[in-house]
């Protein structure tokens, strides 16, 4: 039975592949960077993220007693960062884009664009917060606050969409007072670049940019936007070249990951630990190694996304609750593994991996429906009021 965890690398590729189709050795995939092709992908690497936080439960190096630890899932530990990236640049991508292609965008930008996302985090922050206290969660007036207010992740997974809030609402101030293209791309990138650096001279702690994982890979979110500004003379470059590239960039990955690895073994990011004097270069130098690799990561993904063109319902389906499933998988994760984010014990822990797996899954899909519909139930309400006509017209 715990064999049984290792069908992940044969159902993934599964997941993935089925109904795709290779558009030919002199043929081009032009939807690569489409709404349903990202968004289909979104969905698959939502699958990926579970995986990861479920991995981190159980084979991680850092679990104690080392007794609990169950492999099968150990690939997926590390590489939390590196499937994020691909989001961020989706992200970065997708706004500007949409700035570009959308009359009067950014008009009702903050609603459309950051509220979701703010929503999404505290409903289920506040859900998180009712299970703590479910499963006996000792908490004086300053925990709950801090709960609350997600200062102190209630929800351990919820640093993407704390952070994502801030980069909209920097591209949004830089488009919107900024009327050259170039500056303003250039405003945005500055923006992220500077909280990197900040994140770069914050020691680990339990409150907001508690480690590294909080920004070694948001950069992607300003190579989302400049790759969009110039993926007209990108693309067809690229296109020109395109198996030398591929070649190359496949056969780098490794090396590249295996080269960050060391670097960040070698300088680290916890220096504050052994009290390290150049800490925060240590940090530096270990992100930079990071940066380059979670950019090839990416780059790797669009140039198999030029030939293979994915899609199946499954997909699709994913892809319309990944944020959700992103946010609310994780409760689920935490119950039935050894022991609550926190401290506290799991009220059910499951022993057999590919069980835990499923019922992770099981719990999160209904879970993330649910939770679609009373997004979309609350950021209705204000439109329903002001245009009831124009509501009908679309939903019929």
């Amino acid at each position: 039975m715990k064999q049984l965890i290792y069908s992940v690398y044969v159902i993934l590729p599964i997941l993935l592949l089925w109904r795709a189709s290779f558009v030919g050795v002199k043929k081009w995939n032009d939807g690569f960077l489409s709404l349903e092709q990202t968004k289909a992908f979104q969905g698959f690497l939502a699958v990926c993220i579970m995986l990861h936080h479920i991995g981190q439960k159980t084979a991680a190096s850092w679990i104690q007693p080392k007794s609990r630890i169950v492999h099968g899932l150990d690939m997926f530990v590390p590489i939390g960062y590196l499937l994020v990236a691909i989001f961020l640049f989706f992200n970065g991508y997708g706004v500007y884009k949409s700035f570009h292609s959308k009359p009067n965008y950014l008009n009702g930008y903050v609603k459309k664009r950051i509220l979701p996302v703010i929503l999404a985090l505290y409903s289920t922050t506040l859900i998180f917060f009712v299970v703590r206290l479910l499963i006996g969660e000792k908490m004086d007036g300053k925990q709950v606050l801090l709960y609350l207010t997600s200062i102190d992740l209630c929800n351990p997974n919820t640093w993407y969409v704390i952070v994502l809030p801030f980069f909209y609402l920097a591209f949004y101030l830089s488009f919107k007072f900024i009327k050259k293209d170039g500056l303003a791309v250039a405003a945005t990138t500055a923006f992220v670049v500077l909280y990197q650096l900040l994140g770069t001279r914050i020691n680990h702690n339990d409150f907001w940019i508690r480690g590294e994982w909080w920004y070694n890979c948001v950069h992607l979110f300003p190579i989302g936007i400049i790759f969009a500004k110039y993926e007209n003379k990108i693309i067809p470059h690229v296109k020109k070249y395109y198996w030398a590239y591929l070649i190359v960039a496949l056969a780098a990955f490794y090396p590249l990951y295996v080269w960050s690895g060391h670097m960040c073994d070698i300088f680290g990011y916890y220096g504050e630990n052994w009290g390290a004097p150049d800490v925060v270069l240590r940090r530096r130098i270990s992100l930079l190694s990071q940066v380059v690799l979670t950019t090839e990561f990416v780059f790797c993904w669009l140039l198999l996304g030029m030939k293979v063109k994915i899609g199946n319902a499954f997909l699709k389906f994913m892809g319309t609750i990944t944020l959700e499933f992103y946010l609310i998988h994780g409760l689920f994760v935490e119950l039935f593994g050894w022991q609550f984010d926190g401290g506290v014990r799991s009220p059910h822990h499951i022993k057999y991996v590919i069980v835990y797996v499923l019922v992770v899954f099981a719990l999160g899909v209904p879970s993330a429906i649910l939770l679609k519909k009373f997004h979309k139930f609350v950021l209705g309400l204000g439109k329903k009021k002001e245009c009831p006509k124009e509501e009908k017209a679309l939903s019929a």
